[in-house]
């Protein structure tokens, strides 16, 4: 029997020399998962609070889009958790063709999770702007997303609501090329029997803080803020650069305190007088948002001299199709393949080396050579695993 014993031992110990062109990967099955009404789809983004999937609400079928969060990971951010808490209570109570909706709040109290269900949207305009060879939009492009953020940042304002972190990072574009205002976790409401819009606190992006900030001011004026991250971010939609830079956060604050911009003179007159307006150094002068919906650059309506610039794909669809269809087949059909499907590591090299091939196309051009660069290694696995687990040997 011990004989026997020490067979099987060598039998079980015996590792088995795998070729590349042998399979050696298993696809992942799309598996359906629902959570109260709704049909979970793939990821759509990741950022530091959580991450955001597509949804399909199952009795409206409306397309939504879902940020999940973990108290976990929120109790390791700096006012993480009152940030969501106030995000959550603002979004609540607003409702605005140019402000998300927040359409739902689920909690599983068990996995500590949060979910929040919002309006669906494509694309940001961030990313718009990085998938472009000059980083900017043509100036009837950048006009239309601008009015439509004055308008929503005039029904913030008139809810007495500042945003305080107004960037193209933060605002967001749906099917329709509608503009929506997001991520209010660092907003602040005002009190409804506050003598003005005095605040003490800001956490926004130090890109676009105004020199009141930059300086160290104890108090602020809330709405001229917001005016000085709008006029930063027409800056950058119309030139692709930034008006203040710095290699360091004390450089960026010291060159944004000094509050000496310079604006390309190659801009219309009527659009470097309303940057001018916004992006004035002493607050008290800074250019009213009732006075910049009445700008003459803003009431105009630019020719189309130039082409637009699309939303960039999600994983190569153009289209942006709804992702939730293949857990949806699948939740009612089930797997009508007569086995897994499986692919080699050739085949995953090809693979990889196509996608890379088609980013560094889309990229032409492009100062950001990030996603062309690739290191030469070859994916490698010895043994059959999830395609999510496998990493470059």
């Amino acid at each position: 029997m011990l004989s026997g014993n020490n067979d099987e031992e060598q039998d079980i110990m015996f590792f088995h020399r795998v070729d590349s062109d042998e399979i050696i990967y298993q696809t992942e099955k799309k598996s359906c998962k629902i959570i109260g009404k709704y049909v979970m789809g793939d990821l759509l983004g990741e950022g530091s609070y959580g991450k955001v999937k597509e949804m399909l609400d199952s009795e409206t079928l409306c397309r939504r889009a879902v940020k999940i969060l973990k108290k976990r990971k929120l109790r390791r951010i700096p006012n993480g958790e009152q940030n969501v808490q106030r995000e959550i209570q603002l979004l609540k109570t607003l409702r605005h063709k140019n402000v998300i909706e927040l359409v739902d709040v689920m909690y599983n109290p068990e996995k500590e999770k949060m979910y929040l269900v919002m309006e669906y949207c494509v694309g940001v305009l961030q990313d718009m702007l990085e998938s472009t060879s000059n980083k900017k939009f043509p100036n009837w492009q950048a006009h239309w997303y601008f009015i439509q953020l004055m308008e929503g940042l005039q029904y913030l304002h008139s809810s007495g609501i500042i945003h305080k972190d107004i960037k193209p990072g933060n605002l967001l574009i749906t099917l329709d090329d509608t503009l929506k205002i997001s991520d209010l976790g660092v907003a602040e409401a005002l009190d409804r029997f506050a003598p003005d819009d005095t605040c003490y606190t800001s956490q926004g992006s130090p890109a676009f803080q105004p020199p009141e900030i930059a300086n160290g001011m104890e108090k602020f004026s809330g709405f001229k803020v917001d005016i000085w991250s709008s006029g930063v971010t027409l800056y950058n939609l119309v030139t692709g650069k930034y008006p203040f830079e710095g290699e360091t956060i004390f450089k960026l604050f010291e060159c944004i305190g000094q509050g000496d911009v310079v604006i390309p003179e190659e801009l219309e007159d009527q659009l470097i007088d309303l940057l001018k307006g916004m992006l004035h150094k002493d607050p008290e002068f800074r250019i009213p948002l009732e006075n910049i919906i009445r700008h003459p650059w803003v009431i105009r309506k630019p020719p189309k001299t130039l082409e637009r610039v699309p939303i960039p794909p999600l994983r190569g669809d153009e289209l942006h199709t709804m992702t939730v269809l293949p857990y949806l087949y699948d939740y009612h059909y089930g797997d009508q393949s007569s086995s897994t499907q499986y692919i080699s590591e050739r085949q995953l090299n090809e693979e990889n080396k196509i996608s890379m091939q088609e980013a560094c196309t889309n990229n032409k051009g492009s100062s950001s050579k990030k996603t062309c660069k690739s290191d030469g290694r070859q994916t490698s696995c010895l043994n059959i695993r999830k395609l999510a687990t496998c990493h470059p040997s």
